[in-house]
């Protein structure tokens, strides 16, 4: 497994990460052997970075997180494991979102059973208004009031770097990107909308991030790709496994996912003619063809997944030939 550099951390993470989350399942619904045989065998094969979110699984993939690392001696004091989690106001008090931050914060870590996580992230989309309701803050918002709650949550020693999930208006999540606020950005970049990190055509008809991974890198913010299998519409195949979630909403890509299913078809030829072996393969590897990104989020739901996507990014970046001819089918993306 290879490592790199995590923006300003001053840690080295895995190129392929461990998603905690509910799309793949595994640490929400799947069985705590399971559970605990995939996380130590991840942590053998070198993957060091483990996200996860008071949201997924309303706060089970934390509980079921934390319970496993402690098994496996993997405890906030590892200086090889890091684990990232996500903060939302969707029950804050919208008078007093400072307050919202510490208190989701804070029931994050009584889940995890730790003192300290490694990274902690927004979980909201930016907007142009407040609506908590929506799960929607501003770019004030950020750099106000959640700012002032991260400040003192940090000052506790309970979190010790800053991140952002990188959707809802891209400008917004970009302003934040640039203002120095946070040392991550997880930010949806795949084969049917790679505009994070590549020229989205004129008239494009899915939300465009305007090279989010380039000015990330130009302000040291850590890459996390997220989405790199659009919610399995880049697996190739419409089955879904007993512990993953059944049906899945687009996160920055088509209207729905049947729509990301057609598009997905695409990028057929990069199975037909040799370049990768399956799509998962071509899917996780084109991500990591940008040297921007610092790690890939990939969704398990068994043991299999995982081994698979180690072996996928143990081949390295698509051959230039493929990345060459990817234009031509984003330019048929368009209204």
């Amino acid at each position: 497994m290879n490592h790199r550099k995590f923006g300003n951390t001053g840690f080295e993470v895995s190129e392929i990460g461990f998603a905690c989350g509910d799309v793949g399942g595994l640490m929400v619904q799947g069985e705590h052997a399971d559970q605990v045989r995939a996380v130590a065998r991840a942590m053998e094969l070198g993957i060091n970075y483990f996200d996860t979110a008071s949201r997924y699984g309303a706060g089970q993939s934390e509980t079921n997180l934390g319970r496993v690392l402690h098994e496996l001696s993997a405890d906030a004091h590892s200086p090889n494991i890091y684990v990232g989690t996500k903060y939302s106001l969707g029950e804050a008090d919208p008078s007093d979102l400072k307050a919202g931050v510490i208190a989701s914060v804070e029931a994050s870590l009584k889940r995890l059973d730790r003192e300290q996580v490694d990274l902690i992230q927004l979980h909201d989309r930016i907007s142009s208004q407040t609506d908590l309701k929506v799960r929607a803050i501003t770019v004030s918002d950020v750099l106000g009031e959640v700012r002032e709650a991260l400040e003192v949550l940090k000052t506790q020693g309970k979190v010790r770097f800053y991140g952002m999930t990188g959707v809802g208006e891209p400008s917004g999540i970009k302003e934040v990107v640039a203002s120095g606020l946070v040392s991550t950005v997880q930010t949806v970049y795949n084969l049917i909308n790679a505009s994070a990190g590549a020229p989205a055509p004129a008239g494009f008809d899915m939300p465009d991030y305007d090279g989010l991974i380039d000015l990330a890198a130009e302000k040291q913010v850590g890459v996390i790709v997220i989405r790199v299998l659009a919610a399995g519409a880049l697996t190739g195949t419409s089955n879904r496994h007993p512990v993953a979630a059944p049906t899945v909403a687009p996160i920055g890509s088509g209207r729905d996912f049947q729509e990301d299913e057609t598009r997905a078809r695409e990028f057929a030829f990069l199975v037909d003619e040799g370049f990768a072996d399956d799509m998962p393969e071509a899917a996780i590897r084109f991500a990591l063809s940008n040297e921007g990104v610092s790690t890939v989020l990939v969704g398990y739901s068994d043991l299999n997944h995982l081994e698979r996507s180690v072996q996928y990014a143990s081949k390295g970046p698509l051959p230039a030939e493929a990345l060459a001819r990817l234009p031509q089918a984003w330019s048929k993306f368009v209204r």
